[in-house]
């Protein structure tokens, strides 16, 4: 996470518990950095004009005054926890962490007695988690992979990529990201122009044993060039209204 998402970050997460506090050293292990670093980003942040205030003490912390914050949104209790349910059954996904933070915006954002009763409705809602070969989505591979992923498309870069073969053979090769993919079984897939084999190539997340973000920008291809006929693939676009 970069420093303008952490800071973004951590105003989230103090307005998403107000009026109580975290303290310095729960930030930092909750956004794995240094005490130090949550301090000076604190410091920025009240430069600022964020209304973020400190409480000495072993069981200070720092708070933010949510009044000054979002206003309240238009979400229902029932509707809060149905995005919570829809979100738990779909696992590990690319772009999980942000949809998880969009949901405590949501919560944090509601008005008081709403947000609680939310939250009560949520303790009552359980679910049964599935053995993966009945459905669950499958975990995205090594740590930072599908990061680097998300990166790489929202900032058009391309992606340096150490990848195994289904028999584990390890290649090294440039990519330039197209389009994140689902398949059945629970795969998700980097659909790719590779330039080691200059065309179009499919790589399984789980098969990625390194994904670094590149300085380089993409050149622009049409979408349409990234199609592919891979059978296993269930392909239909992300809806946002």
């Amino acid at each position: 996470m970069n420093r303008t998402d952490r800071l973004y970050a951590l105003v989230e997460d103090l307005r998403a518990i107000a009026p109580r506090r975290r303290s310095a050293r729960e930030l930092a292990k909750r956004f794995e950095v240094s005490v130090r670093t949550i301090e000076r980003d604190i410091t920025a942040l009240q430069e600022s004009g964020v209304p973020i205030y400190a409480e000495p003490g072993r069981k200070g912390g720092y708070a933010i005054d949510k009044k000054m914050s979002l206003p309240p949104l238009n979400f229902t209790p029932a509707e809060a926890v149905a995005i919570a349910v829809a979100l738990s059954q779909a696992g590990d996904q690319p772009f999980g962490r942000q949809a998880r933070s969009a949901l405590r915006k949501v919560v944090a954002a509601m008005p008081g007695s709403e947000g609680d009763l939310a939250r009560e409705l949520a303790r009552r809602v359980q679910l049964v988690h599935l053995p993966a070969e009945q459905g669950e989505i499958q975990p995205l591979g090594a740590e930072g992979i599908s990061r680097a992923i998300e990166e790489a498309l929202l900032r058009r870069r391309v992606l340096r990529l150490d990848y195994a073969d289904a028999k584990g053979a390890l290649t090294s090769r440039d990519v330039e990201p197209g389009v994140f993919l689902g398949g059945r079984g629970g795969f998700w897939y980097l659909v790719a122009w590779c330039r080691l084999r200059d065309d179009v190539r499919v790589f399984r997340l789980d098969r990625i044993a390194t994904a670094t973000v590149t300085a380089e920008r993409c050149p622009d291809r049409p979408l349409e060039g990234f199609a592919t006929d891979v059978p296993e693939m269930v392909v239909h676009g992300t809806v946002l209204d």
